[in-house]
């Protein structure tokens, strides 16, 4: 229990300095810098004889400590300031007790949050530095070289932490940039199936119609018949058309991309005897209340299987079933032998097509699997099972 507690606590610590707005806090680590706390820490160097402050000293403590309101959106011209004026300070040996901190959060700010010239900055104050410690050796100071080195290092410390935050930073704008893009990739590729499941379906539809009037062209009705179906599945196709490009438009959920406009497997299996195509449409079991998800790829994969029908067995009898268990939707979508031979363009087989590529894809993200092969009859054979949970 402990252990969870603090795991817990640990993670919201990490959460929350990853949101940390430094340019929020800026105003109040200027007010903190005097406090007697932080007082207590300030940087003395020298050792020189103190003087008593007088106004100038509390005109060098307020240019230690303005600046850092700046600190983050301008942190060069931050340290330029305080580090001048504290080299001033120590100089003229003011009190040290307010504001000479600061030059610790100058440095760390650099280091975190400077953009361009980094190096170039770093030199100019390690020069400084030794300006001002070759400057107090003159005015007499009794820090040994040993004392220099340890306060030199303690700034580059500063400087250096500053800088492992900022890579940290960068690495973790960058992950967020790389998971965005996989994002957006996978959301493409999805928005690709659906234009392949919408327009394969109803053009498919519409070709075998097309392409059946020549042989019924002494049959008014028939034509007819074949005529008012090509119209309805092109009505059918721009209404999922524009119902897919009204979801890329608007800002809700991705998974809002989900049924299709008329919406059951019934429909689909009308609209598809409407063409003529024979099917019959069987279900076992109960149907239980599905995921959008599961609902939207079972619907894919009888549609998928519909369309290799129109398209290699157009008029041959077909089936779809569908079996409801608590835990798994089992579809099977199957068609008897061709009578006709395919074209010479023809594709050699469905299953090496995009529709099907793309329907694994699909049913496999779900946790589920298809499988699709010839039947020992010559016919062909869809079979995709989901798990209605999502979990294989």
């Amino acid at each position: 229990m402990l252990r969870t507690w603090l795991g817990d606590r640990l993670r919201r610590l990490r959460d929350g300095w990853r949101v940390y707005n430094a340019e929020a806090w800026d105003p109040w680590l200027t007010v903190l810098a005097f406090t007697p706390v932080l007082g207590s820490m300030s940087a003395q160097f020298g050792d020189l004889p103190r003087r008593p402050a007088d106004a100038f000293a509390i005109v060098l403590v307020l240019a230690q400590t303005v600046p850092l309101a700046v600190r983050a959106r301008q942190p060069a011209l931050c340290l330029a300031i305080v580090g001048t004026s504290f080299a001033v300070h120590e100089t003229l040996a003011y009190p040290p007790e307010f504001g000479t901190v600061t030059t610790y959060f100058a440095l760390y700010a650099v280091g975190a949050h400077q953009e361009r010239f980094r190096r170039g900055i770093g030199v100019a104050a390690s020069v400084v530095f030794l300006g001002l410690s070759t400057a107090m050796h003159v005015l007499g100071s009794p820090n040994s070289p040993a004392d220099v080195l340890i306060f030199y290092f303690i700034f580059v410390a500063c400087w250096l932490l500053g800088a492992f935050v900022r890579r940290r930073r960068v690495e973790e704008a960058e992950r967020r940039r790389l998971a965005v893009a996989s994002a957006a990739t996978a959301e493409r590729a999805r928005i690709a199936r659906e234009l392949h499941d919408v327009v394969t379906h109803h053009v498919t539809a519409i070709v075998v119609q097309a392409d059946a009037t020549q042989f019924v062209a002494g049959s008014q009705d028939r034509v007819r018949t074949a005529l008012t179906t090509i119209g309805r599945s092109g009505r059918r196709a721009l209404t999922e058309l524009r119902h897919l490009l009204d979801v890329l438009e608007a800002t809700g959920e991705p998974d809002s991309l989900c049924a299709p406009a008329d919406g059951t497997v019934t429909n689909l299996v009308k609209q598809t005897r409407a063409g003529g195509q024979p099917v019959s449409f069987v279900t076992e079991g109960t149907e239980p209340i599905l995921p959008d998800d599961v609902r939207l790829t079972a619907f894919r994969v009888v549609q998928e299987g519909l369309t290799n029908v129109l398209k290699y067995a157009a008029g041959r009898p077909a089936e779809v079933r569908i079996g409801f268990s608590p835990n798994h939707v089992e579809i099977e979508v199957a068609n008897t032998a061709a009578t006709v031979p395919r074209r010479a363009n023809a594709r050699r087989e469905p299953a090496g097509g995009r529709g099907l590529a793309g329907l694994r894809d699909r049913v496999g993200a779900l946790g589920g699997e298809v499988t699709a092969g010839r039947r020992p009859d010559g016919g062909f054979r869809l079979h995709a099972s989901i798990p209605v949970d999502g979990e294989a």
